[in-house]
């Protein structure tokens, strides 16, 4: 489950019309977020607000063993008014929903996409800051600022966000503690995307890291952009007829520690359907690292709206050992009881729906005489009211689970309680069946 912070960048990103899909540090994240998701331990209360358009703070109280907590605070230079804030309005896919797809390059800068429409086929919608992009002042040179601050351990964690143009961003994040060496650290990441292809350089200060690594867009709707380009007004028939209902991606990055004298590289490519794709969305990404030895696959497929999995398989090439991983996430519009006992889901409308006209038997006398009855003047169709589902979700939460080759299990059920939204789930060692279990945890979120 996402926190409320996370929550309003991401609608920061879709009100500016900055898509993160061209990032090759999110080439997997689709599998990685249905195999790698978090585990709530302890207890944790969040209670968040979007005080103003511009303006979001956020507590937390934790009690892990001990107990502690943070204070966060955003700041954005984009009006985020029409960001639904409250927590009985989130979209539950917003905070939850794991399987992301691609948007089409033409939506970069374009129509914001939407989240108020709940979970959709394919795609990993944003939520809308203002109904229309031209109504954001200066959206190229927007900016957002974020601070936490970890109680009692007095850490400190910072993060700027500035646009210079539309292809072009700069993030620093920076985190402030004792223990640390040189009692703290600092990244720093420009990012250049042009929809075809993102270039992002980086630094840090732990080790004086220098990196740079790129991805490249190919097939599907990168090669219409660039044949549209090219042949001007081409026909619409045969556009559609050479197009790919996919994208090809391949990239890679390299980085060197200039403290430590050490470097490191990996490739990687993917395939993903795109929203236009009427068939089952899928994404399937392989990364190599030639240095290591390691090997990484994944394969991550929608096969329903309400069901998404996820595998992955690792393997070293010079010490042969290997690793393998499954995921899934199953929505459901059943409460949790319901759904743990495989009770029916209950169908309001069936009790208002009027008795439709049934087919008249034949009458004795008709029957009598070997023939039919006199025909009888149609009655007038029974119009079928329908009950409005305005403000009214398709899904009421949902169980994701992973097992791993080491026989590690992990179940989390996530949906939403009045006006609190929960994630409650627990970790087990299948190896250790007399202490199976490792962690239990519950998180409650309230905005306002």
């Amino acid at each position: 489950m996402r926190e409320f912070m996370q929550y309003v960048r991401n609608a920061f990103y879709g009100a500016t019309g900055w898509s993160e899909d061209n990032s090759y540090k999110d080439l997997n994240v689709t599998a990685r977020e249905l195999i790698d998701f978090p585990l709530p331990r302890g207890i944790r209360l969040s209670l968040s607000s979007l005080a103003t358009p511009h303006f979001a703070t956020s507590y937390q109280l934790c009690n892990v063993g001990v107990v502690d907590g943070s204070i966060s605070y955003l700041h954005s230079s984009v009006p985020l008014a029409a960001v639904p804030a409250q927590s009985d309005k989130i979209p539950l896919g917003a905070l939850m929903r794991s399987y992301r797809g691609l948007h089409q390059l033409g939506s970069r800068g374009g129509t914001p996409w939407s989240w108020e429409t709940g979970p959709q086929i394919g795609t990993i919608p944003q939520v809308p800051a203002v109904a229309d992009m031209g109504q954001v002042p200066n959206k190229d040179k927007s900016s957002l600022l974020y601070g936490r601050l970890y109680l009692p351990q007095s850490l400190l964690e910072a993060m700027v966000i500035k646009r210079f143009s539309p292809a072009l961003q700069v993030q620093i994040s920076a985190v402030s503690e004792q223990s640390l060496r040189n009692g703290g650290t600092m990244l720093s990441v420009v990012q250049y995307d042009r929809g075809k292809y993102g270039v992002e350089g980086l630094y840090s200060t732990d080790g004086g890291l220098l990196g740079l690594r790129g991805l490249y867009n190919f097939g599907g709707d990168a090669s219409v952009a660039v044949m549209g380009s090219q042949n001007g007004t081409g026909s619409p028939e045969s556009t559609e007829k050479e197009r790919i209902y996919g994208r090809f991606s391949a990239g890679g990055e390299m980085y060197y520690g200039t403290l430590n004298k050490s470097g490191g590289m990996s490739l990687g490519a993917r395939f993903a359907t795109l929203p236009t794709h009427k068939g089952t969305p899928l994404t399937a990404t392989l990364t190599i690292n030639p240095l290591m030895g390691n090997i990484n696959t994944t394969y991550a497929v929608l096969a329903k709206d309400f069901l998404a999995m996820a595998t992955r398989m690792e393997f070293n090439a010079y010490s042969y050992e290997s690793d393998w991983a499954v995921g899934l996430e199953l929505w459901s519009n059943r409460r949790p009881a319901g759904f743990l006992l495989g009770a029916e889901p209950s169908l309001d409308l069936e009790s208002d729906q009027p008795e439709l006209p049934s087919k008249k038997e034949r009458s004795f006398q008709a029957k009598m005489e070997w023939r039919l009855d006199d025909p009888e003047p149609e009655p007038e169709p029974v119009k079928i009211a329908e009950k409005p589902t305005e403000g009214k979700e398709e899904y009421l939460g949902v169980f994701k689970a992973r097992l791993s080759s080491n026989l590690d299990l992990g179940l989390v059920w996530e949906g939403r309680a009045k006006s609190l939204i929960f994630s409650l789930g627990t970790g087990v060692d299948l190896q250790r069946l007399g202490e199976p279990f490792r962690s239990l945890g519950l998180e409650v979120q309230y905005s306002s």
